[in-house]
């Protein structure tokens, strides 16, 4: 199980909890299981495309997706997947 961090803006999915529980062998798989155990998560990150939307950030223990394999990272037990979207500011 990959533990999986949730921005304070999209803890009403969870009920209000902070951390989650996933199985998945890579990034993609884990946020697919995200919005299977709690629905609505999935039109937060994707695209129409079935990528990340640009303001969404995905870190895998201290590393950018981004720069690592994308959706395809490889997770695995004991790795934190945080989610962290872009705000904007003024």
């Amino acid at each position: 199980m990959t533990t999986v961090r949730i921005p304070t803006q999209l803890r009403t999915l969870t009920g209000g909890v902070g951390e989650v529980a996933v199985e998945g062998a890579n990034v993609g798989e884990v946020l697919q299981g995200l919005d299977a155990a709690h629905p609505g998560f999935g039109e937060r990150l994707f695209d129409e495309q079935g990528s990340l939307r640009r303001f969404v950030n995905v870190f895998v223990d201290e590393e950018d997706v981004r720069f690592l394999d994308g959706l395809a990272t490889p997770v695995g037990a004991g790795q934190t997947l945080s989610i962290v979207p872009a705000v904007a500011g003024g």
